[in-house]
């Protein structure tokens, strides 16, 4: 398909990975550009299959949070996604790679172990798509109730610490455009790691009232600190929104960056 100038192949992802393969196929092939329709682990498994050449990734932001589209202040009107697409204007993004024992997952925002790993593992899929950000709501009041907040062991640089949560962002924004960590730059290497002291379900309670409000990082018991490389001892984690890999966790900076298309 030939519109405005441009030829156009829409390949539809049908698996976990999918998108990944497909980015990389057309890398290969030598497109121009290769554009991630959808949330942030769409654009995050896109961002895999293009980590290593020079393809730039466009963004139609389609997702629950679309958080990374916040972060990078990208268009969501379809005439102004489509004339920064056709104008090619790029920025180099620095994804973080979350490895696990025989397996490494690339992630373009953030990695989350404990309150909100629990929420994304047991989300219900066909309820995030009829109620959106709503259903993240309901499975956090769940998980109130069910999760027992163990203390997670967190080293961060090589320095130790324990934390009832930990966000580590690459970005300052976290579930959409609500801030988390002002001084984060995706554009960089480096993460700031949001470490939540307080645990149970009055403080889970409290710091999901506070995020709305932009104050989740002035809430007690909440540390931020910048970190080249950090590993998470908590069993289960999410990247990007999407369910982590098991076991413990190295996260640390990606290679090279990836060029994102911006307005």
């Amino acid at each position: 398909m030939v519109q405005n100038g441009l030829k156009l192949e829409v390949a539809e992802t049908r698996h976990s990975g999918h998108a990944t393969e497909l980015a990389r196929e057309a890398a290969l092939r030598g497109a121009r550009v290769v554009v991630a329709a959808g949330g942030d682990g769409t654009i995050a498994e896109v961002a895999a299959g293009l980590d290593g050449s020079q393809t730039p990734m466009g963004i139609i932001p389609l997702g629950t949070a679309n958080v990374l589209a916040h972060e990078l202040s990208l268009p969501f009107a379809p005439t102004a996604v489509a004339a920064a697409l056709a104008f090619g204007r790029t920025q180099e993004l620095w994804p973080g790679v979350a490895c696990t024992p025989g397996h490494s997952r690339l992630f373009v925002q953030m990695i989350g172990a404990g309150f909100d790993a629990e929420v994304v593992h047991h989300l219900s899929l066909p309820l995030k798509r009829v109620l959106g950000k709503t259903a993240y709501v309901l499975q956090a009041l769940r998980e109130t109730i069910r999760y027992r907040f163990p203390q997670i062991a967190v080293t961060i640089d090589g320095i130790e610490t324990h934390a009832g949560s930990v966000i580590v962002t690459k970005g300052r924004f976290y579930a959409g455009h609500y801030t988390l960590a002002p001084d984060a730059n995706p554009l960089k290497p480096g993460f700031t790691v949001a470490l939540f002291d307080r645990a149970g379900p009055f403080a889970a309670l409290a710091y999901g009232a506070a995020l709305p409000l932009n104050m989740i990082r002035h809430m007690p018991g909440v540390r931020l600190q910048r970190a080249e490389e950090v590993t998470l001892g908590a069993n289960l984690t999410q990247t990007d929104g999407d369910p982590g890999d098991a076991g413990p966790t190295l996260v640390r900076n990606a290679t090279t960056p990836i060029r994102v298309v911006v307005a």
